[in-house]
């Protein structure tokens, strides 16, 4: 599973909405159409700029969706990279029904697109290939980051899912850290610090573990994703600035 894909940048050479259902609540998403996020992003030497996105509604298929988009863009001296990804996201049911991704490495470039049918429980790519996923509300990477921002997140509690597309990534382990406080250019935060362990074969040697410093409010906001890769050490994406819906949501800010 590569959640998210943006963290795989230069690995080859250096989201006040509808209600989301987590067992027995049912409270507001803590993103909507309109959030903006940038980032910088540091990884052994390599400098650059990232963004994160929900715009829409889209239909795909008959069903309204968030367009979420995560895009870097980074480089070391001359050599350049970008790394897009794109989900599209039913809102209410929290199911991925479509996602791609395109990225731009100094010596290799691959792009994905992949159709998911949630009702059906499979998904299909746009070379041919097609494959059952475990659950009827399935997600990609990205999607997976909303989805994550949307759960209760009490101390010490533990998750583990089966919601990724690809049955193979299963599961997705997600445990509550800690809660502290965190400043950035964007402002001073609380947070809870959320460790997602994740299946991915390709940009991990087996087993990704991510950490996310999520602001410790209504708006869940990705203050800064920490991942360390096989041939690129640590990379670190930290909040710049935002744009949420609903406002401010860094303490202390009106």
């Amino acid at each position: 599973m590569r959640v998210p894909r943006a963290v795989s940048l230069l690995a080859a050479a250096a989201l006040g909405g509808p209600a989301v259902a987590t067992g027995a609540r049912h409270e507001p998403l803590p993103f909507a159409v309109g959030e903006e996020l940038a980032y910088h992003v540091r990884a052994s030497g390599v400098r650059g700029r990232g963004t994160m996105t929900v715009d829409g509604p889209v239909d795909v298929r008959g069903t309204e969706t968030y367009h979420l988009r995560f895009v870097v863009k980074a480089g070391l001296g001359p050599f350049k990279g970008s790394d897009r990804t794109e989900s599209w996201l039913d809102p209410r049911r929290m199911a991925a029904l479509r996602f791609e991704s395109a990225e731009r490495h100094i010596f290799s470039r691959r792009d994905e697109r992949v159709e998911l049918y949630p009702e059906a429980r499979r998904w299909e790519t746009a070379d041919g290939q097609t494959g059952e996923s475990p659950t009827d509300a399935p997600l990609d990477e990205l999607s997976f980051i909303y989805f994550l921002r949307s759960l209760p997140l009490p101390n010490d509690t533990s998750y583990t899912f089966n919601r990724y597309f690809d049955a193979e990534r299963n599961p997705t382990i997600v445990r509550v850290l800690a809660r502290d406080t965190l400043t950035t250019k964007a402002g001073h935060f609380r947070i809870v610090l959320v460790e997602m362990r994740v299946r991915d074969s390709r940009h991990y040697a087996g087993e990704g573990i991510l950490r996310f410093a999520l602001s410790d409010d209504t708006c869940r906001l990705p203050v800064r994703i920490e991942s360390a890769m096989p041939n690129v050490g640590a990379v670190v994406f930290t909040l710049d600035a935002y744009r949420h819906p609903s406002g401010p949501c860094a303490a202390g800010q009106s």
